[in-house]
């Protein structure tokens, strides 16, 4: 067998296809574990399995797997994604590696048993019920009051999300969301409902190793209002280290890292900042989505992967750094458009002001001229995702309004919407 020491990615798909390579840069090999026997549908057709040495697919033979993957020896088991964390967990364990542990594996995964643990702790945590019936939801809203905010236990990138204003309005998202199918491909079996909180929501990207924390990166979602969604994400902006917002967000934060059990690896926190302090909207023990590792490593030199590679397998570099502050090099913006129609799409008329932004860093079609635009409702129907970097910030948020401005009607020209 290879002389080459090997690390264990759990479920890496497109979204964590940079991690492997950050291993390879300093002598791993990486064997693929996949958690389930088929792909998640969102991933099926758009993940390549040439930068690993192994893939192992489980198929519920749980000591079959890990006698698989006891066979290389690995000296790490890293969750790649969402859908990959309480198998990762379990692994790691069962392994005797770095691990987050099982105990706490359910917390980190359900939207609701995570928001009850960091009650049990005594941390700030959301009003919230577990939907058991459409006359108990109805109830719990009328006693709420204003706006809640109805969405899948286990989910991810804004799938099955909805903002609520009246009881109606719950219960029709409530019947929605049960027995759908979720991206992850499986069946939504809960729902849970939360009241809607009020203030910014940032993002706060972390790496751990044996219970010390580093505080990665930092962003902003910028939001409006559209389609129906009372808050939907139409950009992430890099934030620097320190300030009021950052000092308000990171004690909180850690103690929500604690209290979850995330002692080792990545986590993707999204907090809303509120009136009356930090509020947890959801963690994820795992590296962030939306390429935001990758742009932290144009923006800042380092991000998320390079310090999972340090937290797994060199922990006397990361025990060394892992209170060293962030510095942002270039500013960052990640711009998200948004379409009103259901309609083919014959082309973006527009699309050569965006071309001209002076601090465009690249253009990612998620509908080419030709295929579908959906209604924008969340994460995943965007149609076109602009990336600004820049050393001066006003450059990046003056383009950033830019794209705000044109993205309208006139952005696509459309087909016959029948």
């Amino acid at each position: 067998m290879n002389a080459q020491p090997k690390a264990v990615i759990v479920d890496a798909y497109t979204p964590t296809r940079r991690l492997a390579p950050e291993f390879h840069k300093i002598g791993y090999d990486v064997v693929r574990v996949q958690s389930t026997p088929e792909p998640p549908a969102v991933y099926r057709t758009s993940f390549d399995l040439s930068p690993y040495a192994a893939n192992i697919v489980h198929d519920g033979d749980f000591a079959a797997t890990l006698q698989a993957v006891a066979a290389h020896e690995p000296v790490a088991v890293v969750a790649g994604g969402e859908v990959g964390v309480e198998f990762a967990d379990r692994l790691s364990e069962a392994l005797g590696l770095a691990t987050n542990g099982t105990a706490l594996s359910a917390a980190r995964r359900d939207k609701y048993a995570q928001i009850e643990t960091l009650r049990a702790a005594g941390l700030r945590a959301t009003r919230q019920l577990l939907v058991s019936s459409a006359e108990e939801l109805t109830a719990w809203h009328e006693a709420i009051g204003g706006r809640i905010v109805v969405k899948p236990i286990r989910s991810a990138a804004g799938d099955g999300v909805a903002f609520c204003d009246t009881p109606a309005q719950s219960v029709a998202a409530y019947r929605s969301i049960l027995g759908a199918e979720n991206i992850f491909s499986f069946r939504n079996d809960a729902v849970v409902a939360q009241e809607y909180l009020v203030g910014g929501e940032y993002v706060v990207n972390t790496v751990s190793c044996d219970g010390q924390h580093h505080i990665t990166d930092l962003w902003k979602y910028e939001k409006i209002t559209a389609n129906g969604i009372t808050d939907l994400t139409v950009g992430v902006r890099l934030l620097p280290r320190h300030g009021e917002v950052q000092e308000a967000l990171l004690p909180y934060a850690r103690d929500v890292l604690d209290a979850l059990g995330i002692c080792y690896g990545a986590a993707h926190m999204e907090v809303k900042l509120t009136p009356d302090g930090p509020c947890l909207v959801e963690v994820g023990a795992r590296m962030s989505g939306l390429d935001l590792p990758y742009f932290a490593q144009l923006a800042i030199g380092e991000g998320q992967l390079e310090w999972i590679v340090d937290a797994y397998v060199r922990p006397q570099r990361f025990a060394e750094r892992w209170k060293d502050d962030y510095v942002v090099r270039k500013h960052f913006v990640s711009a998200w458009t948004v379409s009103s129609v259901d309609a083919p799409l014959r082309s973006y008329p527009l699309l050569p002001v965006i071309e001209r932004l002076e601090s465009l860093f690249d253009i990612r079609p998620v509908v080419t001229p030709g295929g579908r635009l959906r209604r924008t409702i969340d994460d995943l129907t965007t149609p076109l995702i602009v990336n600004l970097c820049h050393p001066t910030e006003e450059i990046v948020l003056r383009d950033f309004g830019t794209i705000r401005y044109v993205d309208g009607p006139s952005f696509y020209e459309i087909g016959d919407a029948s």
